[in-house]
């Protein structure tokens, strides 16, 4: 048992868990626009997610403890290191162009991990783009929706059209309230000058906020030229879920509530939309 405790331990800290969720939007994106399977981009979005997520969450513990690191972060380093040779694998199999937009994800990746600009713009002594007052989510949403509707349809090259953004701002609303049941749960932990949605607003006003984006998210559908009326009802079946995992959102649930259940929410919706 404790095998298999350590194992899913690892598959949620090393990001997997996260970088199948990019995936999952990844693909529903090719599905919804009737692209053939894109395996290449699909495999290198996963391994930059791998990459990417832990760059920003253990770059600070690698800089600084990389003479004591424990085993499972010299694990996760070292699995780390692989995906970083899968991604570099797989763009060059991609679309010149596709490259170019990746590139400026990146940069943000960098610059929300790094510090590099003066500290009166922060709120503690992490001068990178995460540090900034009120950002955070604002560029996970944004970098999310880059990664699973712009890089995706760029790639198969597919025109940039009204639908697409639209539903790149549908995904932008998804992604914000996918982010507020681990506002919520970090609400004892984050510095309070951080003024995330929940600081601001509270755990109740946050929820009814949640509530309202996925309305949007579900009204922003109608706008479209072309409206696929399973699409519709696999919109409205994963907002119902959405918002339920957000309604028990609090900040003492189990530990992998978030981490696990309301992260694998994009998963759940590429099986609700593949079948």
């Amino acid at each position: 048992m404790g095998f298999f405790k350590r194992l899913f331990e690892f598959y949620i800290n090393s990001s997997i868990h996260v970088a199948l969720a990019v995936s999952s939007l990844t693909w529903i994106t090719l599905l919804n626009y009737e692209l053939p399977l894109d395996e290449n981009i699909l495999f290198f979005i996963f391994f930059a997610s791998v990459t990417g997520y832990n760059f920003v969450k253990y770059f600070g513990l690698a800089k600084f403890h990389h003479r004591q690191l424990d085993n499972w972060l010299k694990l996760i380093q070292i699995f780390s290191f692989s995906c970083f040779i899968g991604l570099c694998y797989f763009a060059f199999l991609l679309n010149p162009k596709t490259l170019i937009y990746i590139f400026s994800t990146a940069i943000i990746t960098f610059l929300y991990a790094i510090p590099f600009l003066t500290k009166r713009l922060f709120i503690n002594n992490k001068y990178s783009l995460r540090g900034i007052k009120g950002l955070k989510i604002y560029i996970i949403a944004l970098v999310w929706v880059g990664v699973t509707v712009f890089i995706p349809l760029i790639n198969n090259n597919f025109r940039i059209n009204f639908d697409v953004i639209i539903t790149a701002f549908q995904r932008f609303l998804f992604i914000m309230v996918l982010m507020f049941p681990f506002e919520i749960r970090d609400m004892r932990f984050d510095n309070l000058k951080l003024s995330t949605i929940p600081q601001k607003f509270g755990i109740k006003r946050t929820k009814v906020i949640g509530l309202l984006l996925l309305v949007g998210f579900l009204f922003l559908e109608s706008f479209k030229d072309e409206i696929n009326s399973k699409s519709v009802t696999v919109l409205i079946l994963i907002s119902v879920i959405t918002l339920l995992f957000l309604v028990f959102s609090e900040e003492n649930r189990a530990k992998y509530y978030s981490s696990f259940w309301v992260e694998g929410l994009p998963i759940l919706w590429l099986l609700l939309t593949l079948f």
